[in-house]
Protein backbone atom coordinates (compact mmCIF):
# COMPACT_ATOMS: atom_id res chain seq x y z
CA UNK A 1 0.00 0.00 0.00
CA UNK A 2 1.78 3.07 -1.00
CA UNK A 3 1.44 6.67 1.21
CA UNK A 4 -0.73 9.51 -0.58
CA UNK A 5 1.53 12.26 -1.12
CA UNK A 6 2.21 14.66 1.29
CA UNK A 7 -0.58 17.77 1.25
CA UNK A 8 0.69 21.20 0.31
CA UNK A 9 1.04 23.91 2.58
CA UNK A 10 -1.74 25.76 2.88
CA UNK A 11 -1.27 29.75 0.68
CA UNK A 12 -0.55 32.45 2.63
CA UNK A 13 -2.22 35.56 2.39
CA UNK A 14 1.06 37.07 0.20
CA UNK A 15 0.18 34.28 -2.32
CA UNK A 16 -3.56 35.33 -1.99
CA UNK A 17 -2.60 38.64 -3.01
CA UNK A 18 -0.22 37.54 -6.23
CA UNK A 19 -3.37 35.84 -7.51
CA UNK A 20 -5.53 38.53 -6.99
CA UNK A 21 -3.58 40.66 -9.08
CA UNK A 22 -2.76 37.64 -11.60
CA UNK A 23 -6.37 38.14 -12.02
CA UNK A 24 -6.60 41.67 -11.99
CA UNK A 25 -8.83 41.68 -9.50
CA UNK A 26 -7.99 45.11 -7.56
CA UNK A 27 -7.79 45.03 -3.70
CA UNK A 28 -6.99 46.85 -0.92
CA UNK A 29 -5.43 45.51 2.25
CA UNK A 30 -5.76 46.77 6.14
CA UNK A 31 -3.46 45.69 8.70
CA UNK A 32 -4.99 45.68 12.72
CA UNK A 33 -4.85 43.58 15.61
CA UNK A 34 -6.21 39.82 14.93
CA UNK A 35 -9.96 39.36 15.32
CA UNK A 36 -12.07 36.25 16.04
CA UNK A 37 -15.50 37.49 15.97
CA UNK A 38 -17.61 39.92 13.62
CA UNK A 39 -18.05 41.67 17.18
CA UNK A 40 -14.09 42.23 17.81
CA UNK A 41 -13.99 42.91 14.36
CA UNK A 42 -16.63 45.69 14.24
CA UNK A 43 -14.20 47.36 17.38
CA UNK A 44 -11.22 46.98 15.80
CA UNK A 45 -12.48 48.47 11.95
CA UNK A 46 -11.73 51.93 11.93
CA UNK A 47 -12.01 53.39 8.68
CA UNK A 48 -12.59 50.33 6.78
CA UNK A 49 -15.73 50.85 4.13
CA UNK A 50 -17.71 48.32 2.17
CA UNK A 51 -19.65 45.21 3.54
CA UNK A 52 -17.89 42.97 6.29
CA UNK A 53 -18.91 39.23 6.31
CA UNK A 54 -19.48 36.49 8.35
CA UNK A 55 -18.53 33.02 7.39
CA UNK A 56 -20.16 29.72 8.63
CA UNK A 57 -18.48 26.59 7.61
CA UNK A 58 -21.23 24.12 7.56
CA UNK A 59 -21.79 19.94 6.81
CA UNK A 60 -24.85 18.58 6.23
CA UNK A 61 -25.97 14.77 6.82
CA UNK A 62 -24.48 12.86 4.23
CA UNK A 63 -20.71 14.56 4.57
CA UNK A 64 -21.15 17.60 2.12
CA UNK A 65 -19.06 20.66 3.02
CA UNK A 66 -20.60 24.08 2.63
CA UNK A 67 -19.11 27.42 3.47
CA UNK A 68 -21.75 30.48 3.45
CA UNK A 69 -21.14 33.63 3.35
CA UNK A 70 -23.29 36.93 4.20
CA UNK A 71 -23.28 40.17 5.51
CA UNK A 72 -22.21 40.18 8.86
CA UNK A 73 -25.66 42.02 10.45
CA UNK A 74 -27.91 39.04 8.13
CA UNK A 75 -29.68 36.35 10.69
CA UNK A 76 -28.94 32.83 9.47
CA UNK A 77 -31.86 30.09 9.94
CA UNK A 78 -30.13 26.79 8.94
CA UNK A 79 -33.56 25.22 8.81
CA UNK A 80 -34.73 27.44 6.25
CA UNK A 81 -31.07 27.42 4.61
CA UNK A 82 -31.09 23.21 4.47
CA UNK A 83 -34.55 23.81 2.41
CA UNK A 84 -33.16 26.46 0.08
CA UNK A 85 -29.89 24.01 -0.25
CA UNK A 86 -31.89 21.16 -0.79
CA UNK A 87 -30.24 19.11 1.72
CA UNK A 88 -30.89 17.01 4.99
CA UNK A 89 -29.16 19.11 8.79
CA UNK A 90 -26.68 21.60 8.46
CA UNK A 91 -24.52 21.56 11.58
CA UNK A 92 -21.16 23.26 12.39
CA UNK A 93 -17.83 21.36 10.84
CA UNK A 94 -14.89 20.31 12.97
CA UNK A 95 -11.93 22.58 13.27
CA UNK A 96 -9.78 19.48 11.51
CA UNK A 97 -12.02 19.70 8.71
CA UNK A 98 -11.65 23.25 8.23
CA UNK A 99 -8.01 23.27 8.53
CA UNK A 100 -7.64 19.94 6.25
CA UNK A 101 -10.05 21.33 3.42
CA UNK A 102 -10.03 24.97 3.67
CA UNK A 103 -6.37 25.53 5.27
CA UNK A 104 -7.45 28.22 7.84
CA UNK A 105 -8.80 28.03 11.52
CA UNK A 106 -11.86 29.11 13.07
CA UNK A 107 -11.43 32.89 13.14
CA UNK A 108 -9.80 32.91 9.90
CA UNK A 109 -12.82 31.51 7.58
CA UNK A 110 -12.85 33.67 4.46
CA UNK A 111 -14.33 33.04 1.29
CA UNK A 112 -10.72 33.49 0.05
CA UNK A 113 -9.97 30.17 1.76
CA UNK A 114 -11.38 27.91 -1.61
CA UNK A 115 -7.95 28.53 -2.86
CA UNK A 116 -6.58 25.97 -0.57
CA UNK A 117 -9.89 23.69 -1.93
CA UNK A 118 -8.09 22.07 -4.75
CA UNK A 119 -10.81 19.50 -4.78
CA UNK A 120 -13.43 21.52 -4.99
CA UNK A 121 -15.16 19.90 -1.94
CA UNK A 122 -16.49 23.08 -0.45
CA UNK A 123 -19.79 24.28 -1.94
CA UNK A 124 -19.75 27.95 -1.45
CA UNK A 125 -23.06 30.20 -0.37
CA UNK A 126 -22.62 33.72 -1.14
CA UNK A 127 -25.14 36.49 0.14
CA UNK A 128 -26.57 38.34 -2.59
CA UNK A 129 -25.95 41.71 -0.60
CA UNK A 130 -22.15 40.78 -1.16
CA UNK A 131 -22.19 39.37 -4.55
CA UNK A 132 -23.85 42.74 -5.81
CA UNK A 133 -21.48 45.44 -3.35
CA UNK A 134 -18.85 47.64 -5.01
CA UNK A 135 -16.63 46.76 -1.40
CA UNK A 136 -16.86 43.63 0.52
CA UNK A 137 -14.45 42.77 3.13
CA UNK A 138 -12.55 39.60 4.52
CA UNK A 139 -9.88 37.88 5.89
CA UNK A 140 -7.00 37.12 3.63
CA UNK A 141 -6.37 34.01 5.12
CA UNK A 142 -4.98 35.56 8.17
CA UNK A 143 -7.04 37.59 10.66
CA UNK A 144 -4.96 40.28 11.64
CA UNK A 145 -5.49 41.82 8.22
CA UNK A 146 -8.75 42.27 6.05
CA UNK A 147 -8.74 42.67 2.34
CA UNK A 148 -11.25 44.92 0.22
CA UNK A 149 -12.29 43.56 -3.19
CA UNK A 150 -15.80 44.21 -5.04
CA UNK A 151 -18.47 41.62 -4.75
CA UNK A 152 -17.47 41.30 -8.64
CA UNK A 153 -14.20 40.44 -7.98
CA UNK A 154 -14.74 38.03 -5.45
CA UNK A 155 -17.32 36.03 -7.21
CA UNK A 156 -14.58 36.14 -10.26
CA UNK A 157 -11.80 34.80 -7.98
CA UNK A 158 -14.02 31.83 -6.28
CA UNK A 159 -14.96 30.93 -10.32
CA UNK A 160 -11.35 31.12 -10.66
CA UNK A 161 -11.01 28.35 -8.22
CA UNK A 162 -14.18 26.11 -9.61
CA UNK A 163 -16.22 27.19 -7.00
CA UNK A 164 -18.95 29.08 -8.48
CA UNK A 165 -20.97 29.99 -5.51
CA UNK A 166 -24.48 29.83 -5.29
CA UNK A 167 -26.21 33.25 -4.66
CA UNK A 168 -28.78 33.68 -2.49
CA UNK A 169 -30.72 36.48 -0.76
CA UNK A 170 -30.99 36.23 2.68
CA UNK A 171 -33.38 39.09 3.56
CA UNK A 172 -35.96 36.54 1.48
CA UNK A 173 -37.06 33.13 3.33
CA UNK A 174 -37.49 30.11 0.98
CA UNK A 175 -41.39 30.75 1.15
CA UNK A 176 -40.80 34.26 -0.52
CA UNK A 177 -38.44 33.01 -3.15
CA UNK A 178 -40.07 29.50 -4.54
CA UNK A 179 -42.71 30.38 -6.75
Amino acid sequence: MSTPPPKAAPATAHQLFETLSRLNIEYLNHSHAAVMTVEQSQALRGPIHGLHAKNLFLKDKKGGLWLVVAEEGQSIDLKDLRKRLGVANLSFAKAEILMDVLGVTPGTVTPFAVINDGGAQVRLVLDAKLANAPQTNFHPLDNAQTTTVSGAGLVKFLHSFDHAPLIINFTASEADTSD
